[in-house]
């Protein structure tokens, strides 16, 4: 029966999924990439020689034939690449495609059949989702290390050495050096980012880590396979959003859009009409 002195409803205390089973299913298909740069070194004579010098990171089989994304920093002008599985098995990966512009790379191991993880559906992702990092921080020995945190914003924009990059998922799992090209996954074990850059001095992790979504992975991954390389389109027009001063000027009532100041010719733009002063305030409708 109830108890007279207690009307409150019980309380649900709702205890977190252990996620060890999902790095079991995930662990697999992360694998460890070392790397053999040549790069030139110069004394103060200015006598230069070609030496040879290591480095590492993280890449994840996103396909049973053995394809392996990772970032294009880890392989950047590698004359070899090893990649180490769990199970301690090697092989030498060949290059399929780079992108530097989404510090992007695909590369591949041979004989096939390896177990792999599926790309998410990016659409589902939201902030606070959790999310579990697996990727071989600092190099350290005996496998990959598992971090967990949540997604703590969505399209970030992140400058790095390298460049920009755009879209970016941030999220608090400690992402440590040598974890760029590692897995971020969902709690049912779908791959929903790859670990690309920390905000942290010296590259230490202060809970602001940096992941390419899926969305934008599988579009880029799919032309690195094809081609080799992104073959980015080109609209051709040049200007900025729209603003009240410029919508004033040209006495227009819409207030969201993007003004264009100059149409570059022969470009798909020119071809479809649009002219220096419109205004594009809707896409495909």
């Amino acid at each position: 029966g109830m108890d007279p002195q207690n009307q409150h409803s019980p309380t649900v205390v709702q205890s977190l999924p252990s996620i060890a089973e999902v790095v079991e299913k995930v662990k697999p298909s992360v694998v460890s990439i070392a790397v053999t740069v040549r790069v030139e070194q110069c004394d103060l004579f200015l006598r230069c020689r070609i030496v040879e010098q290591q480095g590492s990171g993280t890449g994840v089989i996103f396909s049973e034939e053995g394809l392996i994304v990772t970032n294009n920093h880890v392989i950047e002008s590698a004359v070899s690449i090893i990649v180490s599985l769990v199970d301690e098995t090697t092989y030498t990966a060949t290059l399929v495609g780079t992108d530097p512009a989404s510090d992007l790379a695909v590369i591949r191991i041979p004989n096939g059949n390896f177990p792999h993880t599926e790309f998410a559906d990016h659409a589902s992702i939201k902030v606070g989702d959790w999310v579990i990092a697996i990727g071989n921080a600092l190099s350290l020995v005996g496998g990959p290390t598992v971090t967990v945190g949540v997604v703590g914003a969505l399209d970030r924009i992140v400058m790095t050495e390298g460049g920009t990059l755009f879209d970016m998922i941030q999220t608090d799992a400690a992402i440590n050096s040598g974890n760029s090209g590692g897995a971020l996954v969902t709690l049912d074990g779908k791959l929903i980012g790859i670990n690309t850059a920390i905000l942290g001095p010296n590259g230490g992790n202060i809970g602001i880590g940096f992941a390419i979504p899926a969305d934008m992975m599988r579009n880029l991954v799919q032309q690195l396979i094809e081609f080799g390389e992104v073959r980015r389109g080109v609209l051709g027009v040049r200007g900025n959003d729209l603003n009240s001063d410029i919508a004033d000027a040209l006495d227009i009532s819409v207030s969201e859009g993007a003004f264009v100041a100059e149409v570059v010719p022969e470009s798909a733009a020119d071809k479809a009409g649009i002219q220096s002063g419109d205004v594009i305030v809707s896409v495909n409708g």
